[in-house]
């Protein structure tokens, strides 16, 4: 297993480290103290071009070589980031149309990170000639073991540029899919305000404008921007399997936040590689759900450094942050602990940022591994310390082991990108936050899930839940219909099926293509305003723990072929239907036509556990974290304790605990913020 973190050697040169005489001698040390720390990889390079190339083709790349043979010395391997996140100065003052323009047609300026037009052409050009020289340079070198390509792809709004090239390649990618105008106007509906075009380059793109764009262009433009980041991932992952085949390459990525298909960049990658933030989220789900979605992304054609499954943690915040409004330290433990949900969701590497806090720039109070004294007195560093050798232990009995879910969640960029625009029936609807109540339900229930587009096959999965799919393609329907169809359990919910891929309302009931499936249809929908609640009236076996409330959004369905789980307590619509359930072919599709509060999500997976055979991975109180990585008959369970009080653990027979090789039966007190790894295999030969 991979444990490292992200160093930045031109940090810490002369006159910041180091002496005139010797300006790198600082790297020996920061080797040395890694090494200590079990640290076995470090990223380095990727915002390094203004360095490595400070007059256009006249390349350094010494210092570069200099620094992994450094790190050579301490057995420590390399990731190379290619620098083109960070264009220097010179070539933004010799090319200004490289800057990105915003949508208002005003430039953002050079002098930081991102200042580049991806749809830029000499933008590309220059990218491919740094990347070529960078590759030709190090790519033999014996310490590098993957590429990271860019960073932080579209971080700061950069996915979409206004530039003429922009307007450019738009107009090319919707002739590419529309064919004709005539096609365009109508699947587009530009006939709506009359903005009809005569000819592709009369089509816009959605600048600052009186009020609001076509939705359906809005969207196309958010795929086109998508698929404009995609391309330039893709050049460069080419041209370096072109020059150093045998190492992969990955990217940054952070949970679906930034507006571009995180499944079609996972496609260009050998592997995924993220960020991760876990210590600035309020509860441990909302990382865990992080981590989920990210893990998914790629399923299949794996190539990784140490040619396992799963992902890597390539940005691990390994101290406090310096961009909130109050960037408070991170608790002792806390590091530790999110260090373990990573490993127990899959992770084979991780890699903390920074390694050693800066001491100059705009990140010099960003924390890291070691502070600005660059000692190895640090809180932070001991707990680093203490998680390597624990590693070195784990390592052995990790090896070839993954996640395995039979739930999945669905989850559509497209969709997203739909409901996020303006002029929605109600604005106060937040798709995550829909999507996070079924995710706690099943995370504080310790049921393993994956995420996946509708697009792909779910045959593995004993449950698919599909909140709010507001844009539904045709075939997308009918590929849930074939789950379903062949045994699958299907929850559906409010919001589904009001447009198709073109943005364009059914005119055969909602939801789209779906009401024979759900055997029912959905006449309206109420959306209530915050504060205002309907209530759930239950019938037959639906178990419910508490009175559970109708908030956001009622649909008023009438009823067909599809049994009434529960109905609306009052308003006009009192005994109406609000939750059903059908049959379909040998399968069962259910439907919630509203929004409750969580403990209406906790008894909705008590009853679907039972329906579709799902089995918690561990019984354990409900503020515990359970996660398992599995390989053939071998499990290992992780337990983890995010409070900051003792939890009581009760073990009914011996289990052995990796990390301290202690046998555990009876009462066990698991620490505030305590970890357990659990080897199912000695649990099996106690038993």
């Amino acid at each position: 297993m991979y444990f490292g973190a992200d160093f930045y050697p031109e940090h810490w040169t002369y006159p910041y480290a180091g002496t005139p005489e010797e300006p790198e001698a600082r790297w020996e040390r920061d080797a040395q103290l890694m090494f200590a720390a079990g640290i076995n990889v470090v990223r380095m390079g990727e915002f390094s071009w203004g360095i490595c190339e400070r007059q256009e083709g006249q390349y350094d790349f010494g210092w570069l070589r200099r620094a992994m043979d450094v790190m050579a010395k301490a057995g420590i391997k390399v990731i190379l980031g290619t620098p083109t996140a960070a264009p220097p100065i010179w070539l933004a003052r010799q090319h200004p149309e490289i800057l990105p323009m915003d949508e208002r047609g005003l430039v953002k300026h050079e002098g930081t990170r991102r200042a580049y037009c991806m749809n830029s052409d000499i933008y590309w050009d220059y990218c491919k000639r740094i990347v070529r020289a960078m590759a030709t340079a190090l790519g033999d070198h014996p310490q590098l073991i993957a590429w990271q390509i860019d960073n932080g792809i579209g971080g700061h709004d950069t996915e979409s540029a206004f530039n003429e090239e922009s307007r450019r390649d738009w107009i090319a990618w919707l002739q590419a899919k529309y064919e004709t105008i005539d096609r365009l106007n109508d699947l587009l509906g530009l006939r709506f305000w009359s903005q009809v075009v005569s000819s592709w380059d009369e089509v816009p793109m959605p600048m600052s404008a009186p009020t609001v764009h076509n939705p359906a262009l809005v969207t196309d433009w958010r795929r086109f921007s998508s698929d404009t980041c995609v391309a330039f991932i893709r050049m460069q992952a080419d041209l370096l399997h072109e020059l150093t085949p045998n190492v992969p390459v990955t990217g940054n990525l952070r949970a679906p936040a930034r507006k571009f298909d995180h499944f079609d960049m996972a496609a260009v990658l050998d592997f995924i590689a993220v960020d991760s933030n876990p210590t600035v989220k309020t509860r441990s789900a909302e990382n865990a759900c992080d981590l989920d979605m990210l893990r998914s992304l790629k399923k299949t054609d794996f190539r990784t450094p140490d040619r396992e499954e799963g992902f890597w943690v390539i940005e691990q915040k390994a101290a406090q942050v310096n961009w909130q409004d109050v960037n408070s330290l991170v608790r002792p433990g806390v590091v530790r602990l999110f260090t373990y949900q990573m490993i127990s969701r899959g992770a084979n590497g991780i890699l903390y940022f920074f390694w050693h806090q800066p001491r100059i720039g705009s990140e010099k109070f960003y924390g890291g591994v070691l502070t600005h004294d660059g000692r190895n007195q640090g809180r932070v560093y001991r707990e680093i310390c203490q998680i390597g050798e624990e590693i070195k232990l784990l390592a052995p009995i990790l090896k070839g082991t993954k996640v395995v879910a039979e739930a999945c969640i669905l989850y559509s960029h497209d969709n997203e990108w739909t409901i996020d625009q303006p002029m929605q029936p109600n604005s106060y609807f937040n798709p995550r936050q829909h999507l996070q109540l079924f995710y706690n339900a099943l995370h504080d229930r310790n049921i393993p899930v994956d995420f996946a587009r509708p697009t792909e096959d779910l045959s593995q999965y004993k449950l698919v839940i599909a909140p709010s799919l507001h844009l539904l393609a045709g075939g997308e329907a009918d590929l849930l219909k074939l789950y379903v169809q062949n045994g699958g359990t299907l929850v559906g919910t409010f919001n589904t099926g009001l447009v198709d891929e073109y943005g364009i309302a059914p005119d055969t009931g909602y939801p789209h293509d779906l009401t024979d499936l759900f055997g029912m249809e959905v006449m309206e929908f109420d959306p209530l305003p915050p504060g205002e609640e309907n209530h759930l009236n239950f019938k037959g076996a639906f178990p419910t723990s508490h009175l559970h409330p109708a908030k956001i959004w009622c649909d008023l369905i009438e009823p067909k072929d599809c049994q009434v789980l529960a109905t609306y307590a009052k308003d006009f619509y009192a005994g109406q239907p609000a939750m059903t359930m059908n049959t379909f072919g040998l399968g069962t599709a259910i439907y919630i036509g509203t929004m409750s509060h969580q403990h209406f999500y906790y008894d909705l997976i008590v009853w679907l556990r039972q329906m579709c055979n799902l089995f918690p991975l561990l019984k354990v109180p409900d503020t515990v974290e359970v996660s398992m990585r599995q390989k053939d008959e071998t499990k290992i369970y992780f337990v983890l304790n995010h409070q900051d009080i003792n939890v009581r653990l009760q073990f009914y027979k011996p289990v052995h605990d990796s990390l301290t090789g202690a046998t555990l039966q009876g009462n066990y007190d698991l620490a505030p913020h305590g970890v357990l790894v659990l080897d199912e295999r000695y649990e099996k030969s106690q038993a």
